[in-house]
């Protein structure tokens, strides 16, 4: 079959042809958008779930759909080695150039409080100083955030980062309302934000949601995500609308198949759509993934289980080198030995007998390796912190990547 028309894509956080399975969060958010129009009160949104079931793509539909009502958007992507401050200060900066306003003179001074917020260092006290010279709210002498008007001084710039994005947001969901429009910032990878970042996030959104400003925050992350808010506020889980993305059902995941073929006037058999739920367990990357390499090694339509079979293999190669692989190679060796008990001890998990979500027992694996638990634990939190694994509840540790644990078995030692 022609390549060129190959209607799959298995890319990071790239949109496939046919957004199947997410018509719930898609309705959902369309109804969060209208009671807010509405002076509603609403929750923001936590999206979680394993890599590869589509946080990122659905992260960016829900953004089309404020886009599309006329709201102000911005996205970011939460890093581990960067605080939260400029990253949102950008977001937020086109959040309010998109947003638009009869005002010029309030939009402006939103803007210089935009300003001066990117501008200032976080983590200094106003009272704090440095060999006599007062070191709070410096500004930044190398780095300019791009907005073309003066900096307000005393709002939004005392350097606690949690003071800060309360009043930045407050005036950011002021202007908001006063057009008669809302803002909704997306947050991904939520989960890799700085403890004082997270405590500063909840806290805006908990002021935000009291005030009945216009502004939403969806954040997308991990599945251990809700236990990072909450260890950061204990509010957090009435704040936030948690929802679990999972991976799709053979409906979705058929017509995730069916519906894009069926647009280049091909379609698959029923044994061929059975093979392929097998081969994915309707985890939406892996769809792609297979759909993708069936497409190109079948002679002609209908794509059979035949062409699955032969496309196996090209298929699995290519997700032990970049889905699979690129993630091992970030790992020491003492965190492969890790990775690969907890491989050996998940295996009930990958064969479908268990939720992925919950792991194995990190003593479990301290007993198969012959190790005290206490030595295994800096490579574990290695681990989390390069995002191959979480821990769900206490006690317990589980991959965030679908069938990771069946690769490492599969492919064995480095």
């Amino acid at each position: 079959m022609d390549p060129v028309r190959n209607p799959y894509a298995p890319g990071a956080g790239q949109r496939p042809p046919e957004l199947a399975g997410r018509d719930v969060e898609l309705e959902a958010f369309d109804v969060v958008l209208e009671r807010i129009a509405r002076g509603r009160p609403e929750r923001s949104i936590v999206l979680t779930g394993l890599r590869g079931v589509g946080k990122t793509v659905l992260l960016n539909a829900l953004r089309s759909a404020a886009v599309r009502r006329g709201w102000g958007t911005g996205k970011l992507e939460a890093r581990p080695d960067q605080p939260l401050r400029r990253p949102l200060a950008a977001a937020l900066h086109l959040a309010v150039r998109e947003l638009g306003t009869a005002h010029a003179g309030e939009s402006e001074y939103v803007l210089g409080v935009l300003k001066s917020f990117a501008q200032r260092e976080d983590g200094v006290r106003a009272s704090a100083t440095v060999r006599g010279k007062a070191a709070s709210g410096r500004l930044r002498d190398r780095w300019q955030p791009g907005i073309d008007v003066a900096a307000v001084p005393g709002r939004a710039d005392s350097g606690d980062i949690e003071i800060d994005l309360v009043e930045l947001l407050s005036d950011v969901g002021g202007l908001a309302a006063d057009a008669g429009r809302g803002i909704a910032v997306f947050v991904d990878e939520m989960q890799d934000l700085g403890p004082d970042d997270v405590s500063a996030l909840c806290a805006a959104c908990h002021e935000l949601s009291q005030t009945g400003r216009p502004l939403v925050v969806v954040g997308a992350g991990l599945p251990h995500l809700p236990a990072v808010l909450s260890a950061s506020k204990s509010y957090s889980e009435r704040l936030f609308r948690y929802q679990r993305i999972d991976r799709l059902d053979r409906a979705a995941a058929d017509r995730a198949l069916e519906a894009p073929a069926k647009d280049e006037d091909a379609e698959f058999t029923t044994e061929a759509l059975d093979a392929l739920y097998a081969s994915t367990a309707g985890y939406p990357y892996f769809v792609q993934a297979y759909g993708k390499v069936a497409w190109d090694v079948a002679p002609r339509s209908p794509i059979t289980a035949d062409d699955v079979r032969v496309a196996a293999p090209e298929a699995e190669a290519e997700l032990a080198v970049g889905f699979f692989g690129s993630r091992y190679e970030r790992a020491t060796p003492a965190e492969r030995e890790y990775l690969r008990a907890m491989a050996d001890l998940a295996a009930s998990v990958d064969d479908g007998e268990a939720d992925p979500h919950d792991g194995v027992p990190t003593a479990a694996i301290a007993e198969h390796l012959g190790r005290k638990a206490q030595s295994l634990s800096p490579a574990r939190d290695a681990l989390i912190k390069k995002g191959l694994v979480y821990s769900g509840e206490r006690g317990r540790i589980a991959f965030t990547v679908p069938h990771f644990g069946r690769y490492l078995r599969r492919h064995g030692a480095d």
